[in-house]
């Protein structure tokens, strides 16, 4: 079968992609990430005609007519709206394949999704029915830590302990990998969007004033903090007062937002921290002496590896592009299949 799919593969572009919660990327086999594009569709509400993927979408959040809605259809992690799901799939899939209707001697693509560690028989299902049915010849399931991982350059085949912490927009994957299997892990729905969340309520309650979720993430980006590493800075947040129903602007401060995130930022810790109290003695001397590995958008957070090392008083490593990094694992294990078959959760789906 696979000597097949082999043949196959020299015609077709095999895909790898990091289905996320915030952001969808793709790469695509021997080219590199072809799309890096939030994980957003506007949709018509009456005719559910969709309208706009992607960046063309995102651009719309907030800003949407009665009858458009821009819909995030992935939450948590998981598909929470099957059809847009695989709309999607097959609006990226099409834009990095040639599309099988123009070209039908092009074998379509083998496609490696990443999903989270915590997910169900159910959730995996639909996500490889998605891909399926989106334009795939066959799909295989890889989770996001052991994804994140193997894009890290983490030794994970060797007999030695590796500690990958994935922080993406709806899942935070806690992990330890040895000898190309998962040892102990966690998989926590509390990640960026609830840090995004926390700055809605904390200018909600503090100030009275009703902020959307693109002004929190713009903030927790630009001033958002989880330990003081210099200089405070200031920036304007612009709502509606929620007194007199009009515009209004406040200046916050980047302190006043890592108050808002303390709450969230501790409990990624504390799970990290039960993560290494339930890990054998042997692997955790070597996380000790190789350090933890931080990956995913919202490990960018200001002051957060200094934050966990403080706290873990172990040395934390944050990789040199965290947001691709369980893309490039994908796309490491389309290259190599022996690899895919050792770390697959569920393949060959066709």
């Amino acid at each position: 079968m696979f000597l097949i799919d082999d043949f196959l593969g020299i015609f077709s572009h095999d895909i790898g992609i990091d289905l996320g919660t915030a952001n969808t990327l793709v790469t695509v086999k021997n080219k590199g990430i072809l799309i890096r594009e939030p994980t957003v569709v506007a949709i018509h509400k009456k005719t559910k005609q969709i309208l706009a993927i992607g960046n063309e979408a995102k651009k719309m959040v907030g800003k949407t007519p009665a009858l458009i809605v821009a819909v995030r259809p992935l939450k948590d992690g998981v598909i929470s709206d099957f059809d847009v799901t695989e709309e999607m799939l097959r609006y990226f899939i099409n834009k990095v394949h040639f599309n099988p209707s123009r070209f039908p001697k092009i074998p379509r693509p083998r496609v490696v999704v990443s999903i989270p560690s915590g997910v169900t028989e159910v959730e995996r299902r639909a996500v490889q029915t998605a891909t399926l049915r989106s334009g795939a010849r066959e799909t295989y399931l890889i989770e996001e830590p052991m994804a994140a991982a193997i894009g890290c350059g983490l030794p994970i085949e060797e007999p030695q302990g590796s500690m990958i912490v994935d922080i993406g927009g709806g899942t935070t994957e806690i992990a330890v990998i040895s000898l190309g299997g998962i040892v102990v892990n966690r998989s926590i729905r509390i990640a960026g969007d609830e840090m995004d969340a926390d700055i809605i309520s904390y200018a909600r309650s503090r100030y009275n004033l009703l902020i959307g979720e693109r002004t929190a993430e713009s903030v927790k980006i630009k001033i958002g903090g989880a330990y003081p590493t210099g200089e405070e800075t200031k920036e304007t947040l612009a709502g509606r007062d929620l007194a007199s129903g009009l515009p209004s602007k406040i200046l916050v401060s980047s302190g006043e937002i890592r108050e808002a995130l303390s709450s969230t930022v501790r409990t990624i810790v504390e799970e990290i921290k039960d993560i290494i109290e339930a890990t054998p003695p042997e692997l955790v001397s070597d996380i000790l002496e190789n350090g933890i590995t931080l990956s995913g958008g919202g490990s960018l957070l200001r002051g957060l590896s200094e934050f966990l090392a403080k706290e873990t008083k172990i040395k934390v490593i944050l990789d040199d592009d965290p947001l691709t990094s369980v893309v490039r694992g994908s796309g490491k294990v389309l290259e190599n299949i022996e690899l895919l078959k050792k770390v697959r959760v569920s393949g060959g789906l066709r």
